[in-house]
């Protein structure tokens, strides 16, 4: 394992009313509970075989037992009052365990496969950031060499300008960074109909 590489997953505990409530608006709990597990279960898969250390940040509590867990990864409790600073105290946290390069990335992503997570860490070796766009306007995975708190701290994240702010602050600050292929959040219904997982009722 490439002991200085670490990978971290944001995932939300699985609860049914506290994920995809956009999705579930539309659809239910129920389903949209059902939704959310397979793509948590996509992120298992694809995380799996990526080279490097992994760590799974839960929103509300570590389990006993979860499908991003296993024998390989470390599970640890989100931190902060939103998600920019759940994630900078992630982020963090890592390099003061010694990673060198993290890519993190959240559950919300069918699209996303090892080979990009790899394409991340291998990005890093040129730059000092790494972005995979989304095409709501966020991002679907931002990997990095050492922490940049104005990337994460005293913003907005419930916009479509997520993606652009972000890229304003890394030339603003002139950090380079590479973009990496843009790829879709599941997070309305419109989303879901476009996506692999979509099973309409017979």
């Amino acid at each position: 394992m490439h002991t200085k590489r670490l990978l971290i997953i944001f995932t939300r505990n699985p609860i049914p009313g506290k994920v995809k409530t956009r999705l579930a608006a539309e659809i239910g709990d129920k389903k949209a509970l059902e939704i959310y597990e397979s793509l948590r279960s996509h992120t298992a898969r694809v995380t799996r075989l990526v080279n490097a250390k992994k760590e799974i940040f839960f929103s509300n509590l570590i389990p006993a037992e979860d499908l991003l867990l296993t024998k390989e990864t470390t599970a640890r409790l989100q931190q902060g009052k939103d998600l920019g600073e759940r994630m900078h105290n992630a982020l963090n946290s890592g390099f003061k365990t010694g990673a060198r390069r993290i890519v993190l990335i959240g559950t919300d992503c069918h699209e996303l496969s090892t080979e990009i997570i790899e394409e991340a860490f291998s990005a890093l070796e040129h730059s000092d950031t790494v972005i995979g766009p989304a095409n709501d306007g966020g991002f679907y995975l931002i990997g990095m060499k050492e922490a940049i708190p104005e990337l994460f701290l005293e913003r907005e994240w419930s916009n479509p300008d997520v993606l652009q702010e972000s890229i304003d602050i890394l030339l603003r600050l002139n950090i380079s960074f590479k973009q990496l292929r843009e790829l879709s959040d599941i997070d309305t219904l419109e989303d879901l109909k476009k996506s692999e997982l979509w099973k309409p009722e017979a």
